[in-house]
């Protein structure tokens, strides 16, 4: 009885009633001390491997010792692969391109656009397709990257104005109507 337990240890009880419920879970009136309202009233196996639930007891230990069916091999596929926290690739792509001074915009890709405008603003038809030197399109694409490195600047700095962090279109439009989007400067 939980009366003999407390006595043994040397500790006044209180008296124990059992639950309306009847599932044997007893409730204390009155004032306890935390030793005897904590004491579990059996000791439980502490320790060792966890029983499965299916199986022998012959084949726990082969189990435990990696034998039988994937042992290394699917402790390794069961793994998760390494994930780096929220920013921290972001932050590792920002160093990496601050450092770097290649371009960003494939040349071959921007060549066809800018051939293709070309075309579009060709004002002679008979002459055909108009020809660009390969240093007058290196030029143009290191100003467009220019321009636009600078406009994500000033859209990224409308973004923290806004207590934001995250670039939306108006932040480009409000950055191109401050600076004057019609302006011949790029900068």
């Amino acid at each position: 009885s939980p009366r003999t337990e407390a006595h043994t240890l040397g500790v006044a009880a209180a008296p124990v009633r059992l639950s309306r419920a009847g599932l044997g879970r007893a409730r204390t009136s009155g004032r306890v001390p935390p030793l005897v309202r904590a004491m579990p009233r059996r000791t439980h196996r502490v320790g060792g491997p966890a029983a499965s639930s299916s199986g022998s007891r012959a084949a726990a230990p082969a189990a435990a010792a990696g034998e039988g069916h994937g042992g290394a091999a699917a402790a390794a596929a069961s793994r998760k692969p390494h994930r780096f926290r929220p920013g921290t690739v972001a932050l590792r792509e920002i160093r990496k391109y601050q450092r770097s001074t290649d371009l960003l915009i494939r040349k071959l890709p921007f060549a066809r656009l800018v051939r293709e405008i070309t075309q579009t603003y060709n004002s002679a038809p008979v002459e055909g397709e108009k020809r660009w030197q390969a240093e007058a399109l290196m030029a143009l694409q290191e100003a467009c990257e220019h321009y636009l490195v600078h406009l994500f600047e000033d859209a990224n700095l409308c973004a923290i104005h806004a207590k934001r962090v995250t670039i939306m279109v108006k932040d480009i439009q409000l950055a191109r109507r401050i600076r004057g989007a019609n302006s011949e400067s790029l900068r």
